[in-house]
């Protein structure tokens, strides 16, 4: 039975480990010199969110394994916040020209980060409070991905600073859509459930896990 279950996971599988190749970029199509103010701000806003949904699977994984482990809205909630405050101060300074690391090297990393969560999920028992530490530690690393995907869109020069708070605000309304599917989907109804851990929390967490391994060898490739 169990075999069975797992040949026929093996397409979505397959269509999560090949996504992020069949994903489009960001691509910025709008004049900016002609849009006001505001027009730039939304356009920051969406260009944000999309880099989590529907652009950023990675992404979306690692918060799916943070909310998995204890699928309650507050938990995941305070890790949210963790990784959200941690991915904005890396953003800002890689957009300040600070820090420059290659994305060679953040990519791989940012696979391995998802690699970490999804183990951990698997063999703790429960929540433990020095996750936060670990997430505001991924989410610094994450920041830097975040940031190799808006240098390539540019910021305006006469709004910076406004551009990069909108683009930062959009990541974080992916983050919290993703939570809240993730709770509407399992932790409503199964999160109380003496089967979650074995039927859920473990097979998703390793089907993430094998997904972030195979991303780590294919991004040091």
């Amino acid at each position: 039975m169990r075999a069975t279950r797992f040949v026929r996971c093996l397409p979505l599988l397959a269509a999560l480990l090949l996504l992020p190749g069949l994903v489009d970029a960001h691509v910025l199509d709008a004049d900016l010199s002609k849009l006001s103010r505001t027009d730039i701000f939304f356009t920051y806003l969406k260009l944000g969110y999309t880099h989590i949904l529907p652009l950023g699977i990675d992404h979306v994984l690692f918060v799916l394994c943070l909310y998995l482990l204890e699928p309650r809205l507050k938990p995941v909630l305070w890790q949210a916040t963790a990784f959200t405050v941690a991915h904005s101060i890396t953003l800002g300074l890689a957009m300040y020209g600070v820090v420059s690391p290659p994305a060679s090297l953040i990519e791989p990393l940012i696979a391995l980060s998802i690699l970490f969560v999804a183990i951990e999920n698997i063999v703790v028992e429960h929540l433990n409070p020095w996750r936060l530490v670990v997430v505001f530690g991924f989410g610094l690393l994450h920041g830097l991905g975040f940031a190799g995907a808006l240098t390539g869109l540019g910021l305006p020069p006469n709004m910076f600073v406004e551009s990069l708070v909108a683009f930062n605000i959009g990541v974080e309304l992916g983050q919290v859509s993703v939570i809240l599917l993730a709770w509407l989907l399992i932790g409503r109804w199964a999160a109380d459930k003496p089967w979650y851990k074995r039927r859920i929390l473990v097979p998703a967490s390793v089907a993430i896990a094998l997904m972030a391994a195979y991303w780590t060898f294919e991004r040091l490739s």
